[in-house]
């Protein structure tokens, strides 16, 4: 039901619980969850934006700021808004990433879906995400969600995590499990 990998519980997830709850109570739970991945692409695509939300140099005045600069260019819901620039007040911006993922378990227990993590040595092409999607979910039994995260050292192949499954069918797993062999012959 929920990925394993993220916990809803600590600070992340207290925050994270909070926004769920009134992004439920306001009707506006997609666009919440639509806002926050836009944002944490954002953050993850900008070591300036990264630094800023990471680094406790800035003052918290600072921080709302350009916070809410961003999420003007943004043009994100006001709920997401004022989240976002409590975070900033609380100075908990460091937060940010783990309270996007504990979000995104709340939201996919919500609609009974199940989140699968895939690592692969390049990103997948849309074919092979929706072939992949698909095969999980005749698998599974549920709705999926992709997470996706490159690793150029795979050499090749996918990690695939559901829950507390792991399916690793990389190049450099084989060659590991083969030198094992040939060091026991």
């Amino acid at each position: 039901m929920v990925s394993e990998n993220v916990s809803v519980a600590g600070l992340a997830g207290r925050y994270a619980t909070a926004l769920f709850e009134l992004a439920t109570e306001a009707k506006a739970l997609d666009a919440i969850a639509s806002d926050l991945s836009r944002l944490k692409a954002l953050v993850d695509g900008s070591a300036d934006l990264a630094r800023l939300v990471r680094s406790p140099i800035f003052s918290r005045e600072e921080q709302g700021k350009a916070m809410d600069a961003v999420l003007a260019r943004l043009n994100v819901n006001a709920l997401t808004k004022n989240f976002v620039g409590l975070l900033a007040q609380k100075r908990r911006l460091f937060a940010l990433s783990g309270i996007v993922a504990a979000f995104g378990v709340l939201v996919a227990r919500q609609r009974g879906e199940m989140t699968a993590e895939v690592t692969s040595a390049q990103a997948l092409k849309p074919e092979q995400r929706t072939a992949l999607m698909g095969t999980l979910k005749d698998a599974m039994k549920r709705e999926m969600r992709l997470t996706e995260r490159v690793d150029p050292t795979l050499l090749g192949g996918l990690i695939v995590k559901v829950g507390s499954r792991q399916i690793d069918s990389t190049l450099k797993s084989k060659l590991v499990r083969l030198e094992r062999a040939m060091r026991g012959a």
